[in-house]
């Protein structure tokens, strides 16, 4: 499990995720965010005010559901919905396919079910959903699923902003470093049922909507 977890937690593995900026490159364009600190504290809070209340809910529930393709399809209509920017939606569905993709020509058990599923239109293809039936497919266990996902969230957006220029190699290091105790104080208190499901991070979601005026763009969002 450790290996299966290592290996869905790299970056080498090809799941899509760099061509996505989550709104972070309006907001360093615009000069709203510069510098590795309010980097880093962009990062906290689309991990607390969005991950943690939205991705990380409807992730642990396709986990426990995984088994149930009715149940995931009602998932992640659910997460369509609480999606509000079209560029996020956008590109959270594009990722969960190339990751689903990936996982289908691996082998992966309910990634072909699944995807025949988003080709039917019968489902949406979210990423947390995708990464919850996935990942327990591949025999991670909760714990491993939420610690995977929650590293890959911050990656991708420290990614960006090494691409972008606003920070370096070292600073995205230190920057993984100081969010550890983060996530392990998000990952001591128990997911929120779907019920609970939300999220409040606007100043990311408005930066991805006005993303497509942008005179130069690197990212798809």
């Amino acid at each position: 499990m450790l290996l299966a977890s290592l290996q869905n937690a790299d970056s080498f593995f090809p799941s899509g995720g760099v061509s996505f900026s989550w709104g972070l490159e309006t907001l360093i364009a615009d000069g709203a965010v510069s510098g590795a600190e309010q980097v880093e504290a962009y990062v906290e809070g689309q991990l607390r005010y969005r991950w943690a209340t939205c991705d990380r809910v409807a992730l642990i529930t396709a986990v426990r559901a995984a088994g149930d393709i009715l149940r995931l399809q009602d998932i992640d209509a659910e997460l369509d919905a609480m999606t509000l920017a079209m560029e996020l939606r956008g590109g959270s569905k594009r990722a969960g396919v190339s990751l689903l993709t990936v996982h289908e020509r691996l082998g992966t058990p309910g990634a072909a079910q699944y995807r025949t599923a988003i080709r039917m239109g019968k489902a949406h293809g979210h990423l947390p959903v995708v990464q919850g039936l996935l990942w327990r497919g591949a025999g991670l266990s909760e714990t491993a699923v939420e610690a995977v996902s929650a590293h890959i969230f911050c990656v991708g957006m420290l990614g960006a902003a090494l691409r972008l220029g606003s920070i370096g190699h070292i600073q995205g290091q230190e920057t993984l470093l100081r969010m550890r105790p983060v996530i392990a104080e998000l990952l001591g208190v128990p997911a929120l049922p779907m019920e609970e499901i939300s999220a409040c991070a606007p100043a990311g979601e408005i930066a991805a909507m006005r993303h497509e005026v942008q005179s130069a763009r690197l990212f798809a969002n």
